[in-house]
């Protein structure tokens, strides 16, 4: 007697005989001879005492069409099976429809989800197949019917979810020290240790590329400038030991003459060992300035996942101040500011600037001269970014200015925001550590929901509380997934669990990961508290001081029930200012057909990114500032500041120090200026006009626009999908 019943998504319910008798009755309506209620209800009773006590759904209606084919009315059975058959068309159309716009190359949404992947090249192509394919696998096999219901509803997104069933994670900083000092193996053959700057340039392109295969997220480098400053010695070194083959002398001795800077100058009026160290010096500040130059050639050429996308690479940097430090550093500036190829913005990897006061932001501090080249560089080339090692959560009571690690020590962030520094299993740092996965909440839709049923404070009340519940649900399907990515083994990821993440190289080939991963950051983020306060309140926060109490009041309630969730689960949780693309448009469209459109809330393509002031609010830049604030440390999964500037911002690097007091003023961890950049390919002219539809020079349509869309840059707007490309035209200038 059947019992149970395995439903096509997994779950598993209580035997209902009058679904059989409905579908039955359906197909005798479609015959000449109509219903026959006894023959239904007959073979609904011989089905359910004859089926095993749990069967699947198929498994019933095969049993359905044997009975139907043996009884008198063989013509019910073929409307039954036909029936069966335009059922299981429908589910797949959905399929074939996706993959046919894959196939022609069509531009939408869904090939447009991530902008720095090309979803037309055959690789590209393949990825896309195998992700259209893969989510309802995870729909069905691997999600809690609850968060089904969820995602459903609109309430949550779990990013990435095509990977799921791959047990990858989502980013680390790579401690590149052991890279490059020890060598690594990542599947054939070995890499060996560095012993020149070149080497290990090479390397750490190596690095980030063969992680990048074993991972859904990005990469980076937390401290590059420490990291390379060791090569930058040997490197003089190796020119010392070339001119003592030229001259016959013995320069040994200068190998570690202390240098106060690596700088080009000229020879004339230098004599004996001043003459040499200084041709040492030169010869190797040429070399420096190619394997920076080679570095970030790399980083946009080198493909990774199957060729379809340059690694997704970040380099944190600014702080080493030691004379070798300061050279990479100078002439990664300098590479940057040229361009790749002839003179393009390089996209990869996106360049973060640490800022520290008595360090590299002060006049009298040692690197204030790199600051200051850092500006200008970011006012042509949007790169570095900035990062305040100077705000109050970005600090670590280890850290100290004569400790030659103390990169170890400082916040290091992905480019597109994502922040992992505290840590309940080990150390509080960046290195050797990075997010698990991440899953994000509509704000919206909530608030929506809330205004429908309720008023005044009542209407708070109910807000919180619906928020709550998808918070303990949320929290629930991250736990779940980081239980199942802890099954993996360490084979699984030759590189990354072999020296990349902290306590790796403890592992054997078949031990589990989970001891390793603890140390990882699960996040949860969420989109919309802009359009969700209008919902609420009439007014976002930039807008009002109350939607703005309103909005500091729920972020930090999120970020106390994920400081709940870390003893409940015994994770590292945080909260995340989710850094969405096809996010912001997808979770809108499911609501404005739902709700219809509402002035202020779903009456656009995207809702508004994390707690962001919305970009078509017309506002100065300290207004802004003062506005989003307080939300950075409430997001210590990660968060970043905004400002959109007008005109050519390579006359105004002031610009960009502006909006770096900014970030010391109010707190703020991380930061960057958007600005106008347009490059014809054709001939190289650069413009910061708004719309450079054509070359003013040679007259060529071919116009490179360089954007900034959620953190990184994307070399033509050409890849957006229709809710970014919306949201980029709403943008505004802040004076």
């Amino acid at each position: 007697m059947i019992q149970t019943v395995v439903k096509r998504d997994g779950r598993i319910v209580g035997f209902n005989e009058e679904k059989i008798m409905a579908a039955v009755r359906r197909a005798m309506l479609q015959t000449p001879t109509g219903e026959d209620s006894l023959l239904i209800r007959q073979i609904a009773d011989r089905i359910g005492v004859t089926g095993k006590e749990q069967m699947t759904v198929e498994e019933i209606q095969d049993l359905v069409e044997l009975e139907l084919m043996s009884s008198p009315r063989k013509e019910v059975a073929q409307k039954y099976i036909a029936y069966r058959d335009q059922r299981s068309i429908a589910r797949k159309a959905k399929t074939r429809d996706i993959f046919l716009e894959i196939i022609n190359a069509k531009s939408n949404d869904i090939t447009r989800e991530n902008a720095n992947m090309n979803a037309d090249t055959p690789a590209g192509m393949m990825m896309k197949f195998a992700s259209e394919t893969t989510k309802p696998f995870v729909d069905d096999y691997l999600l809690d019917p609850r968060v089904k219901e969820a995602i459903h509803r609109n309430y949550l997104h779990i990013h990435d979810k095509d990977y799921y069933p791959t047990k990858s994670l989502t980013c680390v900083q790579h401690p590149l020290d052991k890279v490059l000092g020890d060598g690594f193996c990542a599947g054939h053959g070995e890499s060996r240790p560095a012993k020149r700057i070149e080497t290990a340039s090479m390397l750490a392109c190596i690095s980030l590329e063969t992680a990048q295969n074993e991972m859904h997220g990005g990469q980076a480098i937390p401290a590059f400038d420490f990291y390379m400053a060791p090569y930058v010695r040997r490197s003089f070194a190796e020119e010392l030991r070339t001119l003592a083959g030229f001259t016959g002398e013995d320069y040994t001795h200068l190998e570690q003459t202390e240098l106060k800077d690596f700088l080009r100058k000229p020879l004339d009026g230098l004599t004996g060992e001043e003459r040499v160290i200084q041709q040492a010096v030169t010869r190797t500040v040429v070399r420096v300035h190619q394997a920076m130059e080679a570095f970030i050639h790399n980083m946009n050429t080198i493909h990774s996942r199957g060729g379809n996308q340059v690694v997704f690479s970040s380099i944190n940097y600014g702080t080493d101040t030691s004379a070798e430090g300061r050279c990479v550093i100078r002439e990664l500036l300098l590479s940057t500011d040229r361009g790749v190829g002839t003179g393009v913005t390089a996209i990869f990897p996106i360049q973060i600037w640490k800022k520290k006061r008595g360090v590299s932001y002060l006049p009298e501090d040692r690197n204030y001269d790199l600051y200051k080249l850092a500006c200008k560089v970011s006012a042509r080339r949007f790169f570095p970014n900035f990062l305040n090692l100077d705000a109050t959560y970005n600090l670590s009571e280890e850290w100290q200015p004569d400790d030659p690690r103390r990169f170890e020590h400082e916040v290091a962030t992905m480019g597109c925001r994502t922040r992992v520094f505290e840590n309940r299993f080990g150390k509080k740092t960046s290195i050797g550590r990075g997010n698990l996965s991440f899953s994000t909440i509509n704000l919206v839709r909530i608030a929506i929901e809330s205004r429908e049923v309720a008023e005044g404070t009542e209407r708070e009340a109910v807000f919180f509380a619906k928020l709550d519940e998808v918070l303990d649900l949320t929290a629930l399907q991250l736990h779940r997934r980081l239980e199942f990515q802890k099954t993996a083994l360490a084979k699984q990821f030759p590189l990354l669990m072999s020296i990349l993440w902290e306590g790796s190289e403890r592992l054997k080939p078949d031990n589990t990961i989970g001891s390793v991963i603890d140390q990882g950051t699960l996040a949860i983020g969420f989109i919309g508290l802009a359009e969700a306060l209008v919902a609420l309140t009439g007014n976002h926060h930039g807008q009002s001081s109350e939607a703005q109490t309103l909005g500091l009041k729920i972020v930090t309630r999120m970020r106390d029930k994920v400081i709940g969730f870390c003893d409940l689960y015994q994770h590292n949780y945080s909260v995340l200012a989710t850094p969405a693309e096809g996010l912001a448009g997808r979770f809108t469209r499911i609501d404005q057909k739902h709700f219809g459109h509402i002035e202020g809330v779903t009456d656009r393509d995207y809702y508004t990114n994390s707690n962001h002031v919305p970009v078509y609010y017309k506002c100065s830049a300290h207004h802004k500032a003062r506005v989003e604030a307080p939300y950075h440390d409430l997001t210590r999964g990660g968060h970043i500041f905004y400002v959109e500037i007008d005109g050519d911002a390579t006359h105004n690097p002031e610009a960009i120090m502006t909006v770096v007091d900014l970030m010391d003023k109010y707190n703020m961890g991380y930061a960057s200026v958007n600005h106008n950049r347009n490059r014809c390919t054709d001939c190289g002219y650069e413009n910061a006009s708004s719309q450079m539809m054509e070359c003013p020079r040679c007259g060529s349509q071919r116009i490179d626009r360089l954007q900034r869309i959620t953190g990184y840059l994307v070399g033509t707007t050409d890849r957006w999908n229709s809710a970014k490309l919306a949201e980029l035209n709403d943008r505004v200038t802040h004076d």
